[in-house]
């Protein structure tokens, strides 16, 4: 099977890149790239294709997509209004220095 071959990736797994790309595609990702970024994302998510060998088709328990609202809700969730409001004013300065820095 040649490098860049997708035939071992089921029809799902095929599909899922598709969103992914488009999604990228959408935020001005060029093709190639996108392309590439969807399909580590599925090769992450699934552990590669899936549709021959035994155990291969196995649920990893942590695809990236599932990932994204634990780890900074948890943590927001546990401070308060005025922790969060001191934490926004100093990120929000930050970036007009670094904008201030890179024009």
């Amino acid at each position: 099977m040649p490098q860049g071959d997708k035939s071992a990736y089921t029809d799902k797994q095929k599909r899922k890149a598709g969103h992914i790309t488009q999604g990228y595609e959408e935020r001005g990702v060029g093709k190639n790239e996108a392309e590439s970024r969807a399909w580590a994302t599925v090769n992450k998510d699934d552990g590669g294709g899936n549709q021959s060998g035994a155990g291969r088709g196995e649920h990893t328990g942590h695809p990236a997509a599932h990932k994204g609202g634990k780890k900074g809700g948890a943590a927001s969730a546990s401070r308060t209004a005025e922790q969060r409001s001191v934490s926004a004013k100093k990120a929000a300065a930050t970036r007009k220095r670094n904008a201030d820095q890179h024009a």
